[in-house]
C-alpha cells in the first residue's frame, strides 16, 4: 500500500497548517493519480473475495478521508479570516488622518461682507425664487412685453413659459405684497442672462438688491445709505456719487460709483450699480397684486428707493482676480489661495 495510505491519513489532514497545504494533500489522495484512487482502480486485479472487502474498506476510508479534508478546509478558513480581521483591526485610539480644510469662495466672502454692513444699517435680508414668471419678473416692474428692456435682458426661458430671473428685483415685488411698510430689506442671490461669456460676463453671477420703503424718502437718503455702504466697503475716506442713467422700475435713476483708495496704487472712481427711488407704476402693480390676493392696497402715496450691485465685482478688484470665469470653474488651484479665508 502507497506510503500516504500506510501512515493514518486523518492525523495527515489534521496537522495541515494551511488551505495551500490542505488542498496539495487533497490531490495526493483523491486526486485523479491520487494514492487512494490509484488503490481504488487496482481492484480489478484483486480475487472476487478479496475485492469486496479491499473495496469496502477503502470506500469508507475514501468517505473518512473528504470528511476529515472538509472540516478542516472550514477551521482553516476561519482561522484565516480570524487573522486577516485582526491584522486590518483599525486602533481607535491612533488620531484620525487629517482632511483637507476647505473654506467659503470669494463670491460667499464678498456677500457675507455685505449682509453685515446692511444688517448694521437696520436692513433685513429676504430670498425669492431664482424660477420666476413674466409677472414678477417683468410686468409689476415696470417693463411690459413691448418695453425695449427687456431686450437688454437676454433671458433663459423655459418650456411652461417662466424664466430664470434676469435679476433680483422680484423678490422687492413678492416682499411688497406679503408686508406692508415701512421696511427696508437687501436681496443676496443668483441671476441669469443669456449671453456670450467673456473675462467679465457670465450667463449666472450674483447680484445684491435693496430696497426701503417709508413715508418720506428722498435720493439724499438713498445716496446717504450708499456712502455707509462704500465705507464699509472701502474705508471711511470712501464717497460716493450719481450719475443719471435709466431703469423702468425708479424715476429718477442713477448709476453710482465709489471713491476707492487704492493701496497699490492712486485711487480711481470703482461703479459698484444702479439705483433710484421706486417708480409709482411699481407700487401700483404691488396693490393690483395685494387686491387680488385679497389683502388692501397700501402703496398709494408711499415713497421708496431701490439699489443693486454686483458682488463679484467687488471680489474681482478685491483679490485680483481677472477673470469671472475662475468663481464658476472649481479650479482648485484658483480656490485653494483662498483657503481659510473668512474664517
Amino acid at each position: 500500500m502507497d506510503d500516504l495510505l500506510q501512515d493514518d491519513p486523518l492525523e495527515r489532514v489534521q496537522a495541515c497548517a494551511s488551505r495551500a497545504a490542505l488542498a496539495e494533500l487533497r490531490s495526493a489522495l483523491l486526486g485523479r493519480s491520487g494514492s487512494l484512487t490509484s488503490q481504488l482502480r487496482s481492484l480489478g486485479s484483486l480475487p472476487t473475495e478479496l475485492r469486496r472487502s479491499q473495496g469496502a474498506r477503502l470506500n469508507a476510508l475514501r468517505s473518512q478521508i473528504e470528511a476529515a479534508l472538509d472540516a478542516r478546509e472550514a477551521e482553516l478558513q476561519v482561522a484565516e479570516q480570524e487573522q486577516r480581521l485582526s491584522a486590518e483591526a483599525l486602533d481607535l485610539t491612533l488620531p484620525a488622518p487629517p482632511l483637507p480644510r476647505g473654506g467659503p469662495h470669494p463670491i460667499s466672502c464678498v456677500l457675507d461682507e455685505l449682509r453685515d454692513i446692511f444688517q448694521a444699517m437696520g436692513y433685513r435680508i429676504a430670498e425669492g425664487p431664482e424660477v420666476e414668471d413674466e409677472l414678477h419678473n417683468f410686468d409689476a416692474l415696470n417693463i411690459p412685453a413691448h418695453h425695449p428692456a427687456r431686450d437688454l435682458q437676454d433671458t433663459f426661458w423655459l418650456k411652461d413659459g417662466r424664466v430664470l430671473r434676469t435679476h433680483t428685483s422680484p423678490v422687492q415685488v413678492r416682499y411688497m405684497v406679503a408686508h406692508e411698510p415701512p421696511f427696508k430689506i437687501v436681496v443676496p442671490g443668483k441671476v441669469y442672462r443669456y449671453e456670450a461669456t467673456d473675462a467679465t460676463h457670465e450667463a449666472m453671477f450674483h447680484q445684491l438688491e435693496g430696497l426701503l420703503v417709508a413715508d418720506q424718502v428722498s435720493m439724499a437718503d438713498l445716496k446717504g445709505t450708499l456712502r455707509e455702504l462704500a465705507r464699509g466697503l472701502f474705508g471711511p475716506a470712501a464717497e460716493v456719487r450719481f450719475q443719471p442713467s435709466y431703469y423702468p422700475f425708479v424715476e429718477p435713476g442713477a448709476d453710482f460709483a465709489a471713491w476707492w483708495e487704492n493701496p497699490k496704487g492712486p485711487g480711481k472712481w470703482l461703479e459698484l450699480g444702479g439705483a433710484g427711488m421706486v417708480h409709482p407704476q411699481v407700487f401700483a402693480a404691488v396693490d393690483q397684486l395685494r387686491v387680488a390676493q385679497g389683502k388692501a392696497p397700501c402703496y398709494q402715496g408711499k415713497m421708496g428707493f431701490a439699489f443693486g450691485l454686483g458682488p463679484n465685482r467687488i471680489a474681482m478688484l478685491r483679490y485680483a482676480i481677472p477673470d469671472i470665469r475662475h468663481f464658476y470653474a472649481n479650479d482648485p488651484r484658483v480656490l485653494a489661495q483662498f483657503r481659510g479665508m473668512g474664517s
